[in-house]
């Protein structure tokens, strides 16, 4: 056995293992209910995309540059986060942090670009109060950083966990739902760059 495993008792694995299994079931039910918050917000955005009060459109506000360069970062980190579950499995305690530092840093970066496009928005009178439109683009893409930045905060949650406790069977549990959020919130930006930012820009 790898040293950096952290060994669990024999006799309390199938009743851990249980318990693990049905927090799994809970969060894959979480996600659920989080996918129609966003569907929502999808609908919604629809509904009031063309509503700009005689305001700035998405074309004329819109960065391609940046928004690729988000969904880069994003996608990047997903895979990333995949090399941490696989040295997660591996019992290799120091690959896992390694790629949970580099998701973190990839994460925080697609953040640091989404905060400096609000504020140049902002700055340039295309707040959330100037339309219907951009309340909706602010509601959609807010939310989604918003759980990123939910997301990061748990990583570093996590990788002091892994540090501290090794890769016992309750943390790799939280790992393994934690990496069902990070690529979750990745296949949500995939929507939002698809239809938010790529029709706004023809």
């Amino acid at each position: 056995m790898n040293a950096n495993v952290t060994a669990v008792p024999s006799h309390h694995q199938p009743e851990g293992s249980d318990a693990h299994d049905q927090r799994a079931l809970g969060f894959w039910l979480y996600l659920m209910g989080d996918a129609v918050i966003f569907g929502l917000l999808f609908m919604t955005y629809g509904i009031m995309v063309g509503n700009t009060a005689g305001g700035p459109s998405g074309k004329a506000l819109f960065s391609l540059n940046n928004a690729a360069l988000e969904t880069a970062l994003l996608l990047v980190s997903s895979t990333t986060f995949g090399f941490a579950s696989l040295a997660s499995r591996a019992g290799n305690r120091p690959a896992v942090l390694s790629w949970l530092l580099l998701t973190f840093v990839l994460g925080a970066g697609f953040i640091f670009l989404e905060i400096r496009e609000f504020l140049g928005m902002i700055a340039a009178g295309a707040g959330p109060d100037r339309s219907g439109f951009l309340s909706a683009f602010f509601t959609l893409v807010g939310t989604h950083g918003t759980h990123v930045s939910v997301g990061l905060v748990w990583i570093l949650i996590m990788s002091g966990q892994v540090f501290l406790k090794g890769l016992s069977l309750p943390v790799t549990s939280r790992l393994f739902r934690l990496g069902l959020f990070w690529h979750f919130l990745d296949i949500a930006w995939v929507g939002i760059f698809s239809v938010v930012y790529l029709p706004g820009l023809l």
